[in-house]
């Protein structure tokens, strides 16, 4: 055999790469909990999904039984007892997670945005732009988050949509902090001193270059946002500030506060263990993102 021929079959075929996301995806597959909290939370969106097209639980309000009927297994609806209009807790409960899920999606679309947009100016130009943005969500950090959302609603009425606008549009801040810092590191890096040198404009390599090597903090981020959100609304709903004429698990909690003086227990336990789960999920899988999309820890 020639030396040649002897060179060209030893040579093997290089591995393939792997992208930051296809490598995140083979690690997540492997994470058992994190494929668990995955299903649990497709199920809370097929709930809420189903419920608000009227497919399950419909309608919420009418009566099934007795006032303050405890827990029975004759049929689905009693199986967590009624109110005190003899109303399904368990239907409320579902109407509960429609709501909740809602909040997390809208109010994570309005926030994300405004976050990954701000936090990406300011930590590519610098100078009087990043002043700016950096004096501005340290100004509405410095305000009481609680406050701040009472605050919002009050201005734009009680409701579903004040809620929306009211945690969209101060959630953002956080995410602003870590995508400003991260386009910091990047800016000078020599991908994006490369692009330059090839007349990529200021847009460009802002969403081009950049953004695509730091959205998997983005994709972490969305999973804080709806635990963010989803607690919100509980609180804003309890204090009288949230849904108004709809059953969530605020609301829920708020009319239990004096049934539990009569042994009422099962409509605290109802909103408790419906927001318990999806909570623990989100985080559970918050976790499993951000040790899958690291790409330090192997």
């Amino acid at each position: 055999m020639s030396t040649a021929s002897a060179t060209t079959a030893d040579l093997k075929p290089m591995p393939q790469g792997r992208s930051l996301m296809s490598d995140a995806l083979a690690r997540l597959k492997k994470d058992r909990l994190a494929i668990l909290c995955t299903a649990i939370i497709v199920i809370y969106a097929l709930i809420a999904l189903a419920a608000q097209f009227g497919l399950i639980a419909t309608p919420w309000d009418v009566v099934v039984g007795k006032a303050y009927q405890p827990p029975s297994f004759d049929s689905l609806p009693l199986c967590l007892g009624t109110d005190i209009f003899g109303r399904s807790v368990f239907y409320k409960v579902i109407h509960g997670t429609r709501i909740a899920m809602s909040v997390g999606l809208v109010a994570s679309l309005i926030s994300i945005p405004i976050g990954v947009f701000l936090g990406a100016i300011a930590g590519y130009f610098g100078g009087w732009i990043d002043e700016l943005v950096v004096w501005f969500y340290t100004t509405l950090s410095s305000i009481p988050n609680i406050m701040l959302l009472v605050a919002i609603t009050f201005a734009l009425g009680k409701g579903l949509t004040a809620i929306y606008f009211a945690l969209g549009s101060t959630a953002w801040i956080g995410l602003a902090r870590v995508i400003r810092g991260e386009f910091i590191k990047h800016k000078n890096r020599d991908y994006v001193i490369a692009a330059d040198s090839l007349g990529a404009t200021h847009a460009s390599r802002i969403f081009k270059h950049i953004l695509p090597n730091v959205s998997h903090f983005v994709i972490i981020n969305l999973s804080l946002q709806f635990v963010s959100a989803i607690k919100s609304e509980v609180i804003l709903s309890f204090l009288g500030l949230g849904v108004q004429g709809q059953p969530s698990w605020g609301v829920m909690i708020d009319d239990a506060k004096l049934e539990l003086s009569r042994g009422v227990w099962w409509q605290l336990a109802g909103a408790t263990i419906g927001m318990f789960f999806v909570v623990l999920a989100f985080n559970i899988l918050g976790d499993s993102l951000r040790d899958a999309l690291d790409p330090k820890i192997k």
